[in-house]
């Protein structure tokens, strides 16, 4: 599809139809200019009024399908269905998949996510995105809206939509293994991304973490949910996640009990609530959890390699946090 006639579907407003036409033109032939205006597009879609949920309590309440488990609940891909995942969630606060992706995606990430960074360092340092697109293109925003550019990097990061090749991957491998129908399900609406929260990671195991809940910086009343993907051996010789496994159906207090900063969690609130458990992630393993998760990056001081991960936020659009970008899926 030529140009002039995405043009005028976006005049139309159609744009769900001029980014299913982009996306299959980048399928056919890679084009860095295709892919950066589809996250213009993204960007510009029009977000939706999501139809509120009717009949109380969201997500509707489910049977415990893991009572009989100690520790995270796990199954793999072929296991993971809406009822798995809100069992999961619900009663243990998060969902650990095995094998989500298989070995030539994670290999792909990890090659765009080292050339994310490399675009972002020499775009720091003066280059211009058009020499270092499509791996790093920083992202314009909406009117009024903040990209929290420095601030991800700082924390080891880059955003997903400063690096228009790496999503665009990212977003087709998610359609191929079904996670936009089961985050469709799980939401009760079609999503949308949170495009300061989809991060694409390189840990070093250095620093000290803090516990936190997103919920307690994105709102606790939104509707979330977050593949948190794994890239790399973690959890033994690279840093992996700290979690309380269990439902938490509010946010806790924060700046008490040994905690570093006023906005986390101290210790001794984490053992009053259970205490850690920390899962080892093989490639290709993903958590899925909401934002009311108690977690922190795991870092010991005898870990000697970085941690490659994905970290994909949906949020539904009747409940959704506006300070965290959000754009069309």
């Amino acid at each position: 599809m030529n140009s002039i006639t995405i043009d005028e579907l976006v005049a139309a407003g159609r744009f769900r139809e001029a980014i299913n036409a982009l996306t299959s033109e980048n399928r056919r032939r890679r084009n860095p200019d295709v892919e950066a205006r589809l996250v213009a597009l993204r960007r510009d879609a029009p977000i939706p009024e999501g139809p509120p949920h009717r009949g109380g309590r969201w997500p509707s309440k489910t049977r415990d399908r893991f009572r009989h488990v100690r520790g995270i609940p796990e199954v793999t891909r072929d296991q993971l269905t809406t009822k798995v995942l809100r069992s999961g969630i619900l009663h243990h606060g998060c969902l650990l998949v095995r094998g989500l992706i298989e070995q030539p995606r994670v290999d792909q990430f990890v090659t765009d996510i080292d050339r994310a960074y490399a675009g972002y360092d020499a775009y720091v340092k003066g280059a211009p995105a058009s020499d270092t697109a499509p791996w790093f293109v920083p992202f314009e925003p909406r009117a009024g809206e903040e990209v929290p550019r420095e601030w991800i990097h700082e924390g080891q990061g880059i955003l997903a939509v400063d690096s228009p090749r790496t999503i665009f991957d990212v977003i087709e491998a998610f359609d191929e293994i079904g996670v936009r129908d089961l985050v469709t399900s799980y939401l009760g609406e079609a999503p949308l991304l949170l495009a300061s929260k989809w991060t694409l990671r390189r840990v070093e195991p250095t620093g000290t973490p803090d516990w936190h809940q997103d919920g307690a910086f994105l709102g606790a009343h939104i509707h979330s949910i977050n593949v948190w993907l794994a890239l790399s051996h973690c959890g033994l010789d690279a840093p992996g996640l700290d979690i309380v496994g269990r439902r938490l159906d509010s946010i806790v207090e924060v700046g008490t009990n040994g905690a570093t900063f006023d906005w986390s969690v101290g210790e001794g609130t984490v053992r009053e609530l259970g205490g850690a458990m920390r899962p080892m992630f093989a490639p290709g393993d993903a958590l899925l959890f909401d934002h009311m998760l108690l977690h922190r990056t795991a870092v010991d001081p005898g870990m000697t390699r970085a941690r490659y991960a994905i970290e994909a936020w949906f949020a539904a659009p009747s409940a959704y946090p506006s300070t965290a970008l959000p754009i069309a899926y």
